[in-house]
């Protein structure tokens, strides 16, 4: 079987071969004839296995983490990842109220005047926003977006998000840069440069999509990069400033050619890709890309710009990442996501800095105020604080070691742990069952259970293995929502249920057998097992 290190060897080659070659791959999730026996040295070589899937996580807009349920859900995802930072839309949005010139003020005893200077910025909002990350163990990652009214140049401009963003080009870049040198002195005056250095800042969200106004998307979009850069690095060199911010991974060769052709400042590159994205636009092929494929292509591809860029070295984030950019309650609500996060990280492992999933927690509105616990929303933690599958799958995959193994199997992921064992990482990947924003109940055959006989060799024969579930029966709340009969709005006894059958299963303590054990996975499953003394 093709190695799982397969995509190492994708970005030293043309992406168009690598497409080919993944769509000849047999289906991993299929029934077989035999168990899958697969020999894994402890010993063996190993390559570093950062936990780049896990240091950031996209959320609902700026305003959003000012509630107390999206500081609890951040408290849970946090317990379970050690995550670093959170990346979200609108910290200038007109609800956070930075941008407010025609403000006035009154000092006692003086009369009613003008405020001056960075006295246009109100930053109570701003400060409340980023204190209260900071107070719950993660930084900023700041998207820098969108417009204030009072600086478009089309006040007009609005995205069809239900909070309606502003997505114009300011209306003049002067009074634009002031905003960047204010907001940057600011939070180092706030925070201290040594915390801030630490921070990302991203220019603005997907400019190639209905999220920039300004025509033609690219040259408007690299005029606003080029000012908020050397805004940003004339108050301090040591802020860390990148872009695109694409969708669909799109225009990273083009920026950094841009940034060096003139001299403009970047840390970073960044981009997104969803696992239904259009396989024309992110691949440019007529090809039909599977969803557990469509990410690992793309940040190959992206990879390779990068290699082939001035700055063959750039760091790359892919700021948002999931298997689906759309509400759909069979892929994001599912324990499908299991299988598809592991297969995804095992793909993309050495060819990107960090990924930002998208996003953590479902206290969100973009399409309106969520009204039911389970709709297909992009987070790990669903409405009232009831844990989906994706959150074990997070949970159990940072259980994994800091160096990975080189196991020829593409459903497995093999690492050391600091305590000189192993976690090893079995799923068995099935497409979704059903698609689309309607829910399809789960049919009474889900598909083939997959068996893994593992060696290995380098462990004690008779080392001790806790092994962890999710899957259909594990870590799932869906079936007893579907026994509720789905309300839209559950009661709190409903909620509290949910929360108890949506919570993660007890690990299970076997032990090895002459430095043996068998593990069945079920459909759309995943396993990790770690291994100890």
């Amino acid at each position: 079987m093709k190695s799982s290190f397969w995509c190492r060897s994708v970005a030293k080659g043309a992406v168009s071969i690598a497409i080919a070659s993944v769509l000849a791959l047999p289906s991993p999730g299929f029934a077989q004839d035999s168990p899958v026996r697969v020999p894994i040295d402890a010993q063996g070589p190993s390559t570093p296995f950062p936990h780049f899937w896990e240091q950031t996580f996209g959320s609902g807009r700026a305003i959003l983490s000012l509630r107390d349920e999206y500081r609890q859900d951040i408290d849970a995802v946090h317990g379970a990842t050690d995550f670093k930072s959170v990346r979200f839309h609108g910290i200038f949005n007109d609800e956070v109220g930075l941008y407010d010139p025609a403000r006035k003020y009154t000092n006692p005893g003086q009369a009613t005047q003008a405020v001056a200077t960075d006295g246009i910025y109100n930053f109570s909002y701003v400060d409340q926003i980023y204190d209260g990350l900071l107070e719950h163990h993660v930084r900023p990652f700041v998207e820098l977006s969108f417009m204030p009214k009072g600086l478009a140049a089309d006040p007009n401009d609005l995205h069809v998000f239900w909070y309606h963003p502003n997505v114009s080009p300011p209306a003049d870049y002067a009074k634009w840069d002031d905003m960047m040198a204010a907001f940057a002195r600011h939070l180092i005056a706030r925070y201290g440069i040594e915390e801030v250095s630490t921070w990302s800042f991203e220019v603005w969200n997907e400019p190639n999509l209905d999220f920039w106004g300004g025509k033609p998307k690219q040259a408007t979009y690299w005029e606003l990069y080029d000012h908020t850069a050397k805004a940003l690095k004339a108050v301090n060199a040591r802020i860390r400033v990148g872009g695109p911010s694409t969708a669909q991974a799109a225009w990273v060769g083009e920026f950094l050619q841009h940034c060096h052709d003139n001299n403009v400042p970047v840390d970073f590159a960044s981009t997104h890709v969803y696992g239904n994205d259009d396989n024309v636009n992110v691949l440019h092929t007529d090809a039909k890309i599977p969803r557990d494929k469509m990410v690992p292509l793309a940040v190959a591809k992206v990879h390779k710009e990068i290699l082939a860029s001035p700055y063959p070295n750039m760091p790359l984030y892919f700021s948002e990442y999931n298997a689906s950019y759309a509400n759909e309650p069979n892929v994001t609500d599912s324990y499908f996501m299991g299988p598809w996060l592991a297969s995804t990280i095992s793909q993309v492992d050495g060819l990107v800095q960090s990924m930002s999933y998208w996003d953590f927690a479902d206290v969100f509105e973009e399409q309106g105020v969520p009204r039911t616990p389970f709709y297909g929303g992009f987070g790990l933690i669903a409405e009232d604080r009831i844990q989906k599958p994706a959150f074990h799958a997070f949970a159990m995959l940072h259980k994994l070691g800091d160096q990975r193994i080189a196991v020829a199997n593409d459903s497995i992921l093999a690492t050391k742990t600091k305590e000189g064992g192993v976690a090893l990482a079995l799923w068995n990947y099935l497409p979704p069952i059903g698609e689309g924003d309607k829910y399809t109940s789960e049919p009474a055959t889900v598909g083939a259970a997959k068996t893994f006989e593992l060696s290995l060799k380098g462990v004690p024969a008779g080392a001790k293995v806790t092994l962890y579930r999710v899957d259909g029966t594990h870590g799932n709340a869906i079936p007893a929502f579907d026994a509720m009969g789905r309300p839209q709005t559950p009661s709190r006894e409903q909620i509290a249920e949910l929360r108890k059958a949506g919570a993660a299963s007890p690990p299970e303590s076997l032990k090895l057998k002459d430095g043996k054990i068998t593990v069945t996975v079920p459909a759309r499953g995943l396993v990790v097992l770690v291994t100890s003394r």
